[in-house]
């Protein structure tokens, strides 16, 4: 029987220049805002990519380049969830808001769950970004274990 998870044993090289996700629920944008802005140097090193009026707000207020994508609801999350599977984003940094339900919650699972399961570091307050962004680790290249997601498709019975 083959095993219910892939196992973790493909290493993974995450660039220097991370590929960051900004990602924050509308009443945590404000402290995303101000956030970035007390790393908009250390976040200017890196390529941004963000969903819908969160990107479109750190780009034109704070004047870093961000990759806009779509809203969360309108399918942002996924998106973001897509290139974390795909392996094309390195860190996750998402403000969501725990006293505000959201019509696409189920999306936001599934984006935490495939972070999770792609070993991404994930910050989802102003504390614990400030841990991510300050890590020394940020500005080198850095070898992490993810799951050998091809080994584990072969061996599925269809």
């Amino acid at each position: 029987m083959p095993d219910a998870r892939p196992q973790r044993n493909v290493r993974r090289t995450l660039p220097a220049r991370k590929r960051i996700a900004l990602i924050a629920h509308d009443g945590k944008k404000a402290e995303l805002l101000e956030w970035a802005e007390r790393w908009r140097d250390s976040l200017a090193g890196h390529e941004l990519i963000g969903t819908g009026t969160t990107a479109t707000r750190v780009s034109s207020q704070l004047g870093l380049t961000v990759e806009p994508l779509m809203s969360g609801p309108l399918g942002g999350d996924q998106q973001i969830g897509a290139r974390i599977a795909e392996q094309q984003l390195d860190l996750l940094i998402f403000f969501w808001d725990p006293f505000s339900p959201q019509p696409h919650d189920p999306d936001v699972k599934a984006l935490l769950r495939l972070a999770a399961l792609w070993n991404i570091p994930v910050a989802c307050n102003a504390a614990s970004a400030d841990f991510l962004i300050s890590s020394p680790r940020l500005n080198e290249d850095y070898e992490m274990n993810v799951p050998d997601a091809g080994s584990w498709v072969s061996t599925r019975t269809p």
